[in-house]
């Protein structure tokens, strides 16, 4: 539907429902030339919180469409991606977002999304932050991590791209394992998402 920018970076949009961590380092990443993408856009599924303030600091178009003010699923996804169209991005990165999503037929790139522990384990409906995290500890993994996948119709189904292994400590909470893991994300997730970039880049456009 569009290629790339001016400036050689690929469009994509972050949807996001927490404190934008994840969007904060995919900016730091794009700004210093490790990742050829630009932020076209970003969707929040809540008001009050941090990642919007993030978004919207960062100059960022920004919109909050909440999936309680929508009928159902595809209701809500049909109002995010009527939002997002006209920003023509060519990848949607998940960031922390909470909603199920399903991807316009518009779209020529892929949706990914980031789970912090390493599918197909600790994976499903419910299963996102601290939750993940409870969920390893109390099934005594030695070790965790994160995944990348692409998003498909089951959630953390989608085809596997890669993870990153983190051990599992004495004495680790759920808090501690997080901060470990998240640690993680910041590397992994801009790699993947630099490459699949640089796939689109180099490939003919719709």
């Amino acid at each position: 539907m569009s290629g790339p920018t001016a400036s050689g970076a690929l469009p994509v949009a972050v949807l996001l429902s927490g404190s934008g961590r994840t969007l904060e380092n995919l900016l730091t990443k794009s700004r210093d030339g490790e990742v050829p993408v630009t932020v076209a856009a970003v969707v929040a599924s809540r008001g009050d919180t941090r990642g919007v303030e993030v978004a919207r600091a960062a100059g960022l178009p920004c919109a909050v469409i909440r999936r309680r003010d929508h009928a159902d699923a595809d209701a809500h996804n049909a109002a995010v991606n009527a939002w997002l169209a006209p920003f023509a991005p060519r990848m949607i990165v998940l960031a922390g977002y909470l909603c199920f999503y399903q991807a316009p037929a518009w779209l020529d790139g892929p949706v990914l999304n980031i789970h912090p522990a390493l599918l197909p384990r600790h994976g499903g409906r419910g299963m996102w932050g601290h939750h993940v995290h409870e969920s390893v500890l109390a099934a005594g993994d030695r070790e965790s991590g994160c995944t990348v996948h692409l998003v498909s119709d089951v959630y953390d189904a989608g085809e596997i791209l890669a993870q990153t292994r983190v051990p599992v400590l004495p004495g680790d909470s759920p808090d501690t394992l997080a901060a470990r893991v998240f640690a993680a994300e910041c590397e992994l997730y801009p790699r993947v998402i630099a490459a699949q970039a640089r796939q689109l880049l180099d490939a003919p456009t719709r």
